[in-house]
């Protein structure tokens, strides 16, 4: 959550109730708040220029950080940074969207905003299944950073499923008197018996853990740092301790997203593998950091909670070097295609690997395989029909290869292997579409490991209106880029070793 622009905003203050503090009012009131387009023509909604197909986008304005993802009933529970306001970031409040296939979603009226205590910024929400906070049993309860003139921890509850909440009167239930604590990112540890939150630290790059039993009294329990030379004045946002079953143990890892000193610049997400013992995170030695994106527009990503043993994974597809800029109107900001996240030895260490969830299967159309030659040029998808696909290839590593996705005007996104290094690479600038709005857009090189130890690289690349997210092996590599063509890449080449190819397209979420 960027911190430094949360002095430019006044404080609003909302009715209060016996209850505690709404934080919205009845829909028919509240027209303001709500994300419906009245005025923009029907036929254009989801249809405009860069408008993803396959992503989740707020119909209209800014949005950031997923935030308050939790799954209940059958339902997944997006809610996420936005300004109601504007399609610029500020007055920053929970927007809120469901779905129950992690692909179609439905988009709500603003869940939470702001208060005395200033914005609404990042944080986690989780299901109270044993009325440990006295809100009522199974009663979803939202966790977050209320940012005025301190950035300090308030909690919310809902009794209508996430459409609205009430504040907890005696807000917020961790004081503090500066901008270093926020995104608070809470779940029950069953060992401890009570809730554990870890709160990101900023500028003192580090995270602070927490417990309650109750979710009101908060006692911290430990603190988390570690030197990263290569990066030494970096801020830590975001994070989230996620356990996962491996080989019959248990292994915790802690995502941390770091904005700047990304991957590359501006805004990336790092992670760290280690143990947890209801106190106090320890990270294995390994050569951090380790990322799980090597692109530059995965960012703030964290988990659904109450998902049992699956780890669902959204980031937010931006970077803030560019993030206002991007041209994207009258929304601004996409949502990665969400992942499962699992670990897999590589080389004999654990890496986190990120694979596009399998609901994908759910709006793919038939694969049609495609018998090309090396360095010929042939169409994959019909453009004006086709709103978004997937590539599936499976290339050999004994020599040097490049992949070329382009459309009629000659715009391209060129991906080079380099075998020998085990190296992928991608060119962003005025070749693959539009750049001029930014100069901190165009990088003339992204490289990433291909992290596979197979004599053969396959290679899934998802493509959308306004995005290219390729990834290696299952997930093995990640990367996840902005691109803005002026029509979708249709037609693809190979050159170098010899390969395999299939395509097929993915239906829009919109349709």
């Amino acid at each position: 959550m960027k911190s430094w622009y949360s002095k430019l905003f006044m404080v609003a203050t909302l009715m209060s109730t016996s209850l505690g503090r709404r934080c919205i009012v009845k829909n028919d009131q509240n027209k303001n708040e709500n994300p419906s387009i009245d005025d923009h023509p029907s036929n254009e909604l989801f249809n405009e220029q860069f408008r993803p197909q396959i992503h989740f986008t707020p119909s209209k304005n800014w949005m950031n950080d997923p935030n308050g993802m939790v799954y209940v009933d059958g339902t997944y529970h997006l809610f996420f940074q936005y300004n109601p306001e504007a399609n610029v970031w500020g007055n920053m409040s929970w927007g809120h969207a469901t779905s129950t296939d992690l692909m179609h979603w439905t988009e709500h009226p603003v869940a939470i905003t702001r208060d005395e205590l200033g914005d609404v910024f990042s944080g986690s929400a989780v299901i109270d299944k044993y009325n440990t906070a006295g809100f009522g049993n199974d009663t979803m309860i939202a966790i977050f950073t209320s940012a005025g003139s301190a950035q300090q921890q308030s909690i919310a509850y809902s009794i209508d499923d996430g459409l609205t909440f009430t504040r907890y009167e005696n807000n917020p239930i961790i004081k503090n008197d500066n901008d270093l604590q926020r995104d608070p990112k809470v779940f029950w540890h069953e060992e401890s018996k009570q809730w554990i939150m870890c709160l990101a630290q900023g500028w003192k790059m580090g995270i602070e853990i927490w417990g309650s039993t109750d979710l009101k009294n908060w006692n911290k329990l430990s603190e988390f740092k570690h030197d990263l030379p290569d990066r030494p004045k970096i801020q830590w946002e975001c994070p989230d301790l996620i356990s996962f079953e491996y080989n019959g143990k248990k292994k915790w890892v802690l995502l941390v997203s770091v904005n700047p000193g990304g991957y590359i610049i501006g805004s990336g997400t790092m992670y760290f593998i280690g143990d947890f013992d209801g106190k106090r995170f320890t990270a294995e030695e390994r050569n951090y950091p380790l990322w799980i994106d090597y692109g530059m527009d995965n960012y703030a990503g964290v988990t659904w909670g109450n998902t049992g043993d699956r780890r669902v994974f959204l980031g937010w597809m931006n970077n803030w070097e560019y993030a206002d800029k991007v041209p994207n109107s009258p929304w601004r900001s996409a949502m990665t295609l969400p992942r499962e996240l699992k670990l897999k030895e590589l080389n004999g260490e654990l890496i986190l690997c990120s694979p596009v969830v399998k609901e994908i299967e759910g709006i793919a159309k038939k694969w049609n395989k495609f018998e090309g030659v090396n360095d010929s040029k042939f169409r994959i998808i019909n453009g004006k029909t086709d709103k978004a696909y997937q590539v599936q290839l499976n290339i050999e590593l004994n020599k040097d290869s490049i992949i070329t996705l382009s459309n009629s005007k000659d715009e391209k996104l060129i991906i080079e292997i380099d075998a020998a290094n085990r190296k992928l690479t991608t060119h962003r600038d005025d070749k693959t579409g539009q750049s001029e709005f930014s100069d901190k857009y165009v990088i003339k090189s992204i490289d990433a490991p291909l992290n596979t130890e197979s004599s053969t690289l396959k290679l899934d690349v998802y493509v959308d209106q306004s995005s290219v997210e390729i990834l290696s092996d299952d997930g093995r590599m990640s990367m996840t880029n902005l691109v803005f063509p002026s029509s979708i890449y249709d037609s693809l080449s190979v050159s170098g070793a010899k390969y395999t190819v299939k395509v097929r397209p993915i239906k829009s979420i919109h349709a």
